[in-house]
C-alpha cells in the first residue's frame, strides 16, 4: 500500500528534493495525479477551468467541498489541500474557522490554503490553534482579481517587495505549513523562498522555491481560454480530444460505429 503523505512529511520535503504539486478537481484526475504528485491542491480555479467562470471568485463552499470530496475518492498518498473560497473567510477569524471546519469535515481533505498576508494572521492562528493545517498564498492573488486583464505580477517595488517579506514572516509566525508564491518577481521570490523556513512552492515566482505548482489542465494543454506566462504546456490533450470527437462524429454518420462487436446479441446469434 502506498504510504500517504501527511502535513509533516510534506514539510520534511524542504530538506530533500524539490516538491511536486498540482491542481485536481475530479476522482478520475486525482487518481491518475496521485503517485506523481505529493500535493494535490482542490483549487478554486475549478470555477474557471470547470465551470467557465471569468474569475476563482465565483468558486462557493458547496463547491469546493463536491469536488474536494471527488479528489478524496481518487487519492491514495497525495497530501490534498482544498482553497477557501472568496467571501467564506476574509471577515473575520472566527467565519475563516466555521468555513475551514465545514470543508474539512465534509471533504475529508487533509488542510486549506487561503490567500492573504498579514492580515489573515488572527484568522490563521486560530485555525492552527484549532487543529486545521494552513497552506498561505502570497504574491498575486487570484481572488482579488476580477479579471485575467487584472492579474499583475508583484515585487517590483521595494515597498513590494518588503511587504512580500513581511507576509512570509507574518504567515510563518502563526503557523503555515508551506506557501505558495504566486507571480512575483523572479530576485525578490528568490530572496523569500530561501528565507522561507517552511516550504515554498512556486507559480510564476522563483526557481528557489522549494516545489512548484501548475493548474493541471494548463500543463496538459486542455485549458486554452489564455496560457499565462509561467505556464508550460508538457502535454497538447486540446487537439488530441478534438481529433477523437472529430473522428467519433465522422463514424457516427457514415454508419461505421456501433459496430456488430459494441452490440449485445441473443446467445443464439453469437
Amino acid at each position: 500500500m502506498p504510504t500517504k503523505m501527511t502535513v509533516d512529511t510534506f514539510t520534511a520535503l524542504k530538506s530533500e528534493r524539490k516538491i511536486v504539486c498540482l491542481t485536481a478537481y475530479s476522482a478520475p484526475m486525482a487518481s491518475i495525479l496521485d503517485s506523481h504528485c505529493d500535493l494535490l491542491l482542490v483549487g478554486d480555479s475549478v470555477a474557471m477551468v470547470l465551470y467557465g467562470m471569468d474569475s476563482t471568485q465565483g468558486a462557493d463552499i458547496p463547491m469546493m467541498i463536491r469536488h474536494a470530496q471527488a479528489v478524496m475518492r481518487g487519492t491514495k498518498q497525495a497530501l490534498v489541500v482544498v482553497d477557501l473560497p472568496a467571501g467564506s473567510y476574509e471577515t473575520s477569524p472566527e467565519q475563516a474557522l466555521t468555513t475551514a471546519t465545514q470543508i474539512m469535515q465534509e471533504s475529508g481533505a487533509d488542510a486549506i490554503k487561503l490567500e492573504g498576508g498579514a492580515s489573515l494572521k488572527p484568522h490563521i492562528k486560530l485555525l492552527v490553534e484549532n487543529g486545521i493545517p494552513v497552506m498561505g498564498h502570497i504574491g498575486l492573488l487570484p481572488q482579488k482579481a476580477s479579471s485575467a486583464s487584472m492579474y499583475r505580477i508583484t515585487g517590483k517595488t521595494a515597498d513590494e517587495a518588503a511587504l512580500l517579506h513581511a507576509d512570509m514572516i507574518a504567515l510563518v509566525n502563526v503557523g503555515v505549513f508551506g506557501i505558495v508564491m504566486e507571480g512575483i518577481i523572479e530576485p525578490v521570490a528568490k530572496d523569500i523562498a530561501v528565507a522561507c523556513s517552511v516550504p515554498t512552492i512556486g507559480i510564476g515566482a522563483s526557481t528557489a522555491c522549494d516545489g512548484q505548482i501548475l493548474v493541471t489542465d494548463d500543463m496538459v494543454g486542455l485549458f486554452d481560454k489564455f496560457i499565462p506566462t509561467f505556464v508550460r504546456q508538457f502535454g497538447q490533450l486540446n487537439p488530441a480530444i478534438t481529433e477523437s470527437v472529430s473522428a467519433y462524429r465522422a463514424a457516427v454518420i457514415d454508419g461505421s460505429f456501433p459496430g456488430n462487436e459494441h452490440l449485445f446479441w441473443p446467445k443464439s446469434e453469437k
